[in-house]
């Protein structure tokens, strides 16, 4: 690990670089009034005064919807197509990703690279760098430090920034990804010593302790809570898709019997099809049980099995809730509940 500093202007220059090497930049622009990733050649259209994003860098790694295979049947055979093949390889740098992003991207290559692994997130993985801004600013849907992230946490990035005086950014440069990056620019650094950036950080308090509600949630499948915390919720499954860690998807087929795609999309253990069975039997008949398969897979299943919980506190559901499904009030009302 090595420490820099880096004002405003030079870190301008410095993204200017990478496009200039051919890299694709992603980074957070502003449409009407939200904050989306997207890519990017004119660095100046870069945001950086907000809070967080509309929605997660997650498609990066995982895309809302992506061909899997194409097929098609001629006169001699059936010829199918893998796409994950034909990928391109293109050098991808992220910017201005939040810690929290930066985390949920790594436990969702973890998720992926599970047997028999996926090849598609494991080449988009090993093509991205991360370039992450710790936040010196929060609101009150911001929860991370009750998760376990903190709003300078360096896991998952490959350079890490802290705003801090003087219009510069303190630089954590922590991967031999993030190093080749500076190494071509590095006049526009200023070596530094390690400094203590906690005082640059926003202050999240930690007043839902998620690992003592993880051990409530352990015996409370047939709780009446249940009932009364979902009466709200509509199942549009937006939390779902604003979300960096959730992963279901859905695997559909589109085409004819002589040629076609089969592809795969979000999917959201909120929608009332997500369980359906094809003899119309579904062991989630109500909003209430799939309410309640949301927050214990993220709580309580994914703790025990892998040691994580699936939420890294970045608010963004609560943020786009369409009826104020608040995550953090209702994770403190199952907390008094339980």
């Amino acid at each position: 690990m090595t420490y820099y500093t880096i004002s405003h202007n030079n870190l301008l220059e410095f993204l200017k670089s990478i496009r200039a090497q051919g890299k694709k930049l992603i980074a957070p622009q502003q449409r009407e009034q939200k904050i989306f990733f997207m890519e990017t050649d004119d660095v100046s259209s870069i945001v950086f005064d907000y809070i967080q994003t509309s929605i997660s860098p997650k498609d990066i790694l995982f895309p809302r919807v992506e061909p899997l295979i194409t097929y098609e049947l001629t006169a001699d055979a059936l010829q199918v197509n893998d796409r994950a093949e034909q990928l391109p390889s293109i050098s991808t740098v992220l910017f201005g990703a939040r810690p929290c992003d930066a985390v949920a991207l790594t436990m969702l290559e973890k998720f992926f690279a599970e047997e028999p692994g996926d090849p598609f997130v494991e080449k988009r993985a090993k093509q991205l760098t991360v370039i992450s801004v710790s936040c010196s600013k929060a609101d009150s849907y911001c929860f991370c430090t009750s998760v376990g992230v903190s709003p300078g946490d360096t896991r998952g990035s490959d350079i890490l920034l802290t705003p801090c005086e003087n219009n510069e950014y303190y630089v954590e440069v922590l991967t031999e990804k993030g190093n080749d990056l500076v190494q071509k620019s590095q006049n526009l650094f200023n070596k530094s010593e390690k400094k203590e950036k906690e005082k640059y950080l926003a202050n999240v308090s930690s007043d839902i302790p998620a690992e003592e509600i993880s051990k409530r949630l352990e015996n409370a499948f047939n709780n009446p809570l249940w009932n009364e915390a979902s009466l709200r919720c509509i199942g549009c499954g937006t939390c779902a898709y604003v979300c960096p860690l959730c992963s279901c998807f859905d695997i559909e087929d589109e085409g004819t019997q002589k040629c076609g795609t089969r592809l795969r999309c979000w999917d959201s253990c909120g929608f009332a099809l997500f369980t359906m069975h094809t003899s119309g039997h579904n062991p989630r008949r109500t909003q209430s049980e799939r309410w309640r398969q949301r927050v214990l897979h993220k709580f309580s299943y994914l703790p025990q099995r892998v040691q994580v919980f699936g939420c890294v506190g970045c608010g963004r559901c609560s943020r786009a809730c369409p009826v104020d499904m608040n995550l953090k009030e209702q994770l403190q009302l199952i907390k008094e509940a339980l």
